[in-house]
């Protein structure tokens, strides 16, 4: 299992520059992203796709340094009820698989996205309970109307090839969880997978390596980021916060990096968990604290995970 680092935490540097400083923390693979929300700071997909000689030499780039592509990841929106931002989703998630198609990355990171309630509705509509009866018709048409038919095209799409696409379980999205992400794969086959990312679990309370045995082979990316669940404001309002994430202390839950918001034996068992279910890739640190500088949090993540995470294979079980 290899250690890496998202490289959008420093899209200000030029690719390789990045790249370097990615690399002087001791990380071995990085995700990068290639559009949408991420944007594709480090990746001009359009020259890559039309030029094999500048493949080679980004992946040169990568390689040279020590490292891997983990992912490419487009995260955006392509259920959305505005046409324009559906389409242009849709359109980078395709160049994304293509160009990992071309480049020999596995997987590509997205999000579920989130249809309207209804056909000619303008804004997306999230569902978290069946009644009044009306919330289970809009789920009806999320799923079976818009969510189920783009993304059984889009896994089609992707395993054609050879690329599985990796969704991030978000709440505020279609795919939030695990039974809503294996109820996808189910209706979409195994190209259709998990990008695991526990820090959005654990504030909706989430055993993560219970969610990491459900999942199984269904994981085929893991970011490393850490939540620090408040249980005073907790206590008072519950898990669901719309407050804005820079008012830390009024929050119910805030992103820290590894270690800050469970204590290493979880990530320990985290980790035990992702080999015990078959996954040997990567732990991409994906850094969203908001009281700890970007180099600080990459640092001292990659500390804990180097603590965690096991590299070798296991050794021949000589007792049994």
């Amino acid at each position: 299992m290899r250690i890496g680092v998202f490289s959008v935490l420093f899209q200000n540097l030029p690719f390789e520059q990045a790249l370097d400083k990615i690399a002087s923390f001791g990380a071995t693979a990085v995700e990068i992203g290639t559009g949408g929300l991420p944007g594709s700071h480090h990746c001009k997909v359009d020259e890559l796709l039309s030029s094999e000689e500048k493949r080679k030499a980004y992946l040169k780039a990568v390689e040279s340094r020590g490292m891997i592509i983990s992912a490419f990841s487009c995260h955006w929106d392509p259920l959305s009820p505005d046409a324009k931002v559906a389409r242009e989703s849709d359109e980078v998630f395709k160049k994304s698989v293509d160009l990992a198609q071309m480049m020999g990355v596995r997987a590509v990171n997205v999000l579920s996205g989130l249809p309207a309630g209804a056909p000619g509705d303008k804004m997306p509509n999230w569902v978290t309970c069946p009644w009044p009866p009306h919330f289970l018709e809009i789920l009806e048409y999320q799923w079976n109307q818009v969510g189920i038919p783009y993304w059984r095209g889009a896994a089609a799409y992707a395993q054609q090839r050879g690329v599985s696409i990796a969704v991030e379980m978000h709440p505020g999205m279609l795919i939030y969880n695990v039974e809503t992400l294996l109820r996808m794969r189910e209706a979409c086959g195994p190209a259709l997978g998990c990008n695991f990312d526990p820090s959005h679990l654990f504030w909706n309370g989430v055993d993560a390596v219970a969610a990491i045995r459900k999942l199984g082979d269904a994981i085929v990316h893991v970011h490393g980021k850490d939540c620090y669940v408040d249980p005073y404001n907790v206590a008072v309002n519950g898990c669901n916060d719309h407050k804005p994430y820079s008012e830390i202390p009024k929050r119910s839950w805030t992103f820290r990096t590894i270690g800050y918001g469970h204590d290493l034996k979880l990530w320990k068992d985290i980790v035990s968990a992702l080999r015990m279910v078959g996954y040997d890739h990567v732990i991409s640190i994906e850094h969203e604290d908001g009281m700890m500088s970007f180099d600080e949090g990459v640092a001292k993540g990659l500390a804990a995970l180097r603590e965690a995470v096991t590299v070798e294979a296991p050794g021949e079980m000589f007792w049994a």
